[in-house]
């Protein structure tokens, strides 16, 4: 189906570069832009902060040393507990939503694009067009505020040749990661903070956040984060622990703190993405950084994974992949890449989205070509492929993927799976 693009798609995309461009002044301790930058000096910013810096991305952070931290038993959620039973029959995506598609549409609902909200944006609007991609991330910092996010938000809408509605995606978790700010957004506590909360209060003022992002026009949020951080390896944990970003320090608390933050945002309107799966509470390096970056302490049956079973129960409809390796669940991939690791999440009977984290600029994947590692998430069993901190190799993976499943009716197979799951999870908004 053929979008119809307004006339007036420039003159609301030019208000929009001059109202972002004038709202983008940076927080404390953040270099602020004096022009909007390219591409390659976007101040855009993984979805995890960086170790050693501004967790915004912006700048160049130093790289921790790949390691994990390894808690002492005495730490809360360290012991191993029973995983829920496997769910014996899987759900079956339902192909009948994509039937009649061409192979570039399935392929254009299996990767998000990501829009940087300083600038610039016409590279990812025709993306969006001749890509037929399915979503858009707004990325970076900005504190514009609604109306100008919402003028963006309009613009990359109206720029979308996707047979269905955009998933319109960011991080507005709180504390150092919250993408969008100024007028019409509250200021967000970290994830930390927000544990000192009862469950009932978080709800409601999460509810209150949600309804934030509903009327700029995101209806994603990837958070809530439920990576279980030991108490006594936090500051050393640098892509968690570090910025506060965990719902205190126990299993507990991260399921009754994590849920009620998602059950607020799903009560607007706005579907939840609990990351970052199986657990990057014991890593000492942040992946968006730092290669190598591996956990050999969680197991398939450890608490850091059972908290996003929590999760899964309580209603998410996407999870993301963690792209550090878990040497002992698969040693031989990073987790993005690996099926035992992607199938894990499905045995704990989830039937809806699994997204990768960003595999645009992670240095974790970058010994990888960007086309292959969109190839090796979707052939995991990833629905779909986030390109967010480097916008400019979505197409590289599109084609990636379309010739792939051109070559391989499995892999075609895989590709209608997850564009089925990613239309009935739109279906739900």
């Amino acid at each position: 189906m053929k979008r119809f693009r307004p006339v007036g798609l420039l003159a609301a995309t030019v208000l929009t570069v001059v109202a972002l461009a004038a709202g983008c002044s940076a927080p404390a301790g953040e270099p602020g832009p004096t022009s909007l930058p390219g591409p390659a000096q976007s101040s855009t910013r993984p979805s995890s902060p960086s170790p050693g810096g501004s967790p915004s991305g912006e700048g160049s952070p130093s790289a921790a040393p790949s390691a994990s931290a390894t808690p002492s038993p005495s730490d809360p959620g360290t012991a191993p507990s029973a995983p829920p039973a496997a769910d014996p029959a899987p759900a079956e995506p339902d192909l009948s939503l994509v039937a009649g598609w061409t192979l570039e549409q399935k392929v254009g609902q299996v990767v998000m694009v990501g829009l940087p909200v300083k600038g610039p944006f016409q590279p990812t609007f025709d993306m969006l067009r001749s890509e037929h991609l399915g979503g858009v991330f707004l990325h970076g910092r900005t504190q514009a505020g609604r109306q100008p996010v919402k003028n963006l938000v309009n613009a990359a809408i109206a720029a979308s040749d996707s047979p269905v509605p955009l998933f319109v995606a960011t991080d507005q978790e709180g504390g150092e990661v919250q993408v969008l700010r100024g007028k019409g957004f509250s200021t967000i506590p970290s994830a930390l903070d927000q544990a000192r909360l009862a469950p009932a209060d978080l709800r409601a003022r999460s509810k209150v956040w949600g309804q934030e992002l509903a009327l700029a026009g995101v209806n994603l949020n990837l958070a809530p984060v439920m990576d279980l951080v030991p108490s006594a390896t936090a500051a050393s944990n640098a892509p968690i622990g570090a910025f506060d970003r965990n719902y205190g320090y126990t299993s507990k608390s991260v399921i009754a703190h994590g849920d009620a933050f998602a059950e607020g945002q799903r009560s607007a309107g706005v579907q939840t993405a609990i990351k970052h799966f199986p657990g990057l509470g014991r890593v000492t390096a942040n992946t968006d950084t730092t290669a190598g970056v591996t956990d050999t302490v969680t197991g398939p049956n450890n608490p850091s994974v059972t908290v996003f079973a929590a999760g899964i129960k309580d209603g998410t409809g996407l999870v993301m992949m963690s792209s550090a390796v878990y040497s002992r669940i698969d040693p031989k991939a990073p987790a993005v890449f690996s099926p035992k690791v992607v199938g894990l999440v499905r045995q704990h009977g989830f039937h809806g989205v699994i997204i990768t984290d960003d595999l645009s600029a992670a240095v974790q994947v970058q010994g990888v070509p960007a086309g292959q590692r969109a190839v090796r998430a979707v052939d995991a069993g990833v629905d779909v492929v986030l390109a967010s901190a480097k916008p400019s190799v979505a197409p590289a993976m599109v084609d990636a993927l379309v010739k792939a499943a051109k070559g391989d009716p499995a892999f075609a197979a895989k590709i209608d799976a997850a564009a089925a799951r990613v239309v009935a999870a739109k279906a739900g908004l």
